[in-house]
């Protein structure tokens, strides 16, 4: 493969050469133009295989987009730019349990699978346990429709790494409905088992807390929407979260840094 060192900076084909960027490498790469067309892909036998990992893979990337949209309210300040990629990963290792489908028309059964996603961070460089040490616990419902996050007090300046120039944080906890995910041969294409429940959600913020002074005790409580209970079809995650803040007279402004939101539970 060569590599292009010209000031000439353009993507796509020319004669049998194809030019092209690669996603965090600098400069401009060109190869020669190859591999099977569409229609091949989509229709050859010996790409049958090839079919079956797109159909799954498609699948994965929704079902990991459900996490995500149940979420959207914190995503902005809380992901990393690979979240996308690292839910579809674990929705794909979700789906290669599954030994009750046919190859390309597995299930994503997250229900019988909780343990990949709890621990999930949503910040693979900001850990909430390197940035929140004080002692906290959660709690569920039996019906699995409300959960608190549990802060015993504590003094923020010992226990929490808070970003430079922070005056202020908030904590989060979250309630998020995501459902099983199955083929459906009238669709052709993968559908939440319970699409009424899928990406239900419930974000609940603690007040403005302030970094150099004492916390008292604090629980703050998600409930789910509408009087829903969940179904056998459906997981809800537990997250917990903090932002940070600068307070300039009475307004408070929302860091671009040090946020970010766990997993803590999948029930």
């Amino acid at each position: 493969m060569a590599r292009q060192k010209g000031v000439i900076k353009y993507v796509g084909t020319l004669g049998d050469i194809r030019h092209f960027k690669i996603k965090g490498q600098e400069g401009f790469y060109a190869g020669m133009v190859g591999g099977p067309t569409g229609d091949q892909v989509l229709s050859a036998p010996e790409f049958e295989r090839t079919r079956e990992n797109m159909n799954e893979f498609g699948a994965c990337a929704k079902a990991g987009k459900s996490v995500r949209t149940g979420l959207s309210q914190v995503m902005k300040q809380m992901a990393d730019s690979q979240v996308t990629g690292r839910l579809t990963s674990i929705m794909k290792k979700i789906n290669l349990e599954d030994q009750t489908e046919a190859r390309g028309y597995r299930k994503i059964e997250i229900t019988t699978q909780r343990s990949y996603l709890k621990g999930f961070e949503f910040d693979k460089n900001t850990s909430f346990n390197g940035i929140f040490n004080a002692p906290y616990s959660l709690t569920h419902s039996a019906g699995r429709d409300t959960g608190d996050f549990v802060v015993d007090a504590f003094n923020p300046a010992n226990l929490v790494n808070a970003p430079s120039g922070a005056t202020h944080f908030r904590l989060i906890t979250s309630l998020s409905v995501v459902s099983d995910f199955e083929y459906n041969a009238t669709t052709n294409s993968y559908d939440p088992m319970d699409a009424d429940l899928n990406e239900v959600n419930d974000i609940q913020y603690s007040g403005f807390l302030d970094l150099y002074a004492p916390v008292p005790a604090t629980t703050i409580t998600a409930t789910l929407p509408g009087a829903v209970l969940p179904t056998v079809n459906v997981t809800v995650l537990q997250c917990v979260g903090i932002e940070f803040y600068q307070q300039v007279g009475a307004n408070y402004y929302l860091f671009a840094s040090g946020n970010c939101l766990k997993v803590e539970d999948a029930f």
